[in-house]
């Protein structure tokens, strides 16, 4: 069985050398960079499995490194920080990270959110690429259309570079249009580890859903927020 390798990007060589020992300890390897541009150039010439980021880099910000990276590719994103603001873990779920965690932690803690979040991946993966028989079909409603074998959200023929997470949502409203879906039941359907997430992590990537629709047509908004309760979908918006 292959071992995925995972690109740490930390400036402060007391930390890195823990987490790496961590991960190679868990089975994993690691690759180590002290700069935000030195772990993009490993990012590309090795393609790691897994990115762990610091927020607080000496030349770039983690954000900007994560925003380079989403450019042209989804593997999984978890960022570092020493503080514990709600608008960095907003803006990180923004960029589509896929956890957070604060200074200082554990490192057998960190290990097993990695592990977690990796079968997370590989299930969601699976699921969307031909191994059932609905994942066979083209789902479409009104210039919207999903293709869970490609893994594709389209309007009008045109690729909106979905997340996981913002496909594995439109996938929820595509199936029942009108219907009123909670945060917690869009987690509950969406996320494997629901009660890992934050109130805001579903509101922070409606809009990152919203921004890539709007890419396209800047009038098209066939999601629609109801404050207090929840969204649901309406493909004729």
């Amino acid at each position: 069985m292959n071992r995925t390798l995972v690109l740490l990007i930390e400036d402060e060589p007391a930390i890195a050398e823990t987490v790496v020992y961590a991960l190679e300890s868990a089975g994993f390897d690691a690759i180590h960079a002290g700069t935000g541009r030195e772990g993009l150039d490993l990012f590309r010439s090795r393609a790691p499995g897994f990115v762990i980021l610091d927020v607080g880099l000496p030349d770039l910000t983690g954000f900007e490194v994560c925003r380079e990276m989403r450019r042209d590719s989804e593997v999984p994103v978890l960022f570092l920080t020493a503080r514990d603001g709600e608008i960095d873990r907003v803006v990180g779920l923004e960029l589509g990270a896929d956890d957070y965690v604060v200074k200082p932690f554990s490192p057998r803690e960190l290990t097993a959110r990695i592990g977690a979040i990796l079968r997370r991946s590989r299930r969601t993966e699976s699921s969307l690429t031909g191994n059932s028989p609905e994942s066979e079909k083209v789902v479409t409603r009104g210039r919207l259309e999903l293709l869970p074998e490609r893994y594709q959200a389209r309007i009008d023929g045109i690729d909106l570079g979905l997340s996981r997470y913002e496909f594995g949502m439109l996938k929820v409203f595509m199936n029942h249009p009108g219907r009123v879906y909670t945060r917690d039941q869009l987690m509950d359907q969406v996320w494997d580890e629901p009660e890992a997430a934050l109130d805001r992590t579903v509101d922070a990537h409606i809009k990152t859903l919203r921004k890539k629709m709007h890419a396209v047509d800047s009038a098209f908004d066939p999601v629609k927020t109801h404050r207090g309760i929840g969204y649901s979908f309406d493909p004729e918006l």
